[in-house]
């Protein structure tokens, strides 16, 4: 008898266990962000070559044009014609999907870390309005909005 009632409670304690962790994961799935990347493979090689930091800001923007887009650039490369930190990095996007890189933020750290505050604030569950907010609030001092 005593063995059943063992064997009952230990079915509990891992059911319970169980399930406190299955819940566990459901929330962190649910708060967490995953950041789309283009593979580094598809990089060109100027970009494969580059610091980590800007292999990922190449990663992340060449790929997330709906969020980019809307992310102003303060280095002065609207005088070049750029209209967003999205076009710091890519150039073209055919109408077979196919990517043309700019170069220009390889050699800008502003862009870099314009994009490295966007993807930061996304992972941290921020939406990409708050990261709006944030970029124009903290890079404002360094020149004007390249977005029209």
């Amino acid at each position: 008898m005593f063995s059943k009632t063992r064997n009952i409670l230990f079915l509990i304690v891992i059911a319970a266990l169980t399930a406190t962790a299955l819940s566990a994961c459901s929330t962190s799935q649910t708060d967490a962000v995953h950041l789309y990347m283009l593979p580094l493979d598809q990089m060109p090689m100027d970009v494969q070559s580059a610091p980590v930091s800007v292999q990922e800001a190449y990663q992340f923007a060449s790929v997330n044009p709906d969020i980019m887009k809307d992310i102003p650039c303060y280095c002065g490369c609207g005088d070049i014609g750029h209209t967003s930190n999205f076009d710091c990095y890519v150039s073209n996007v055919d109408d077979k999907g196919k990517i043309a890189f700019d170069n220009h933020a390889l050699g800008c750290s502003i862009c870099v870390d314009i994009t490295q505050d966007v993807m930061r604030m996304l992972r941290d569950g921020k939406s990409p309005q708050d990261a709006r907010t944030y970029i124009d609030a903290t890079y404002s001092k360094y020149g004007t909005s390249n977005i029209p």
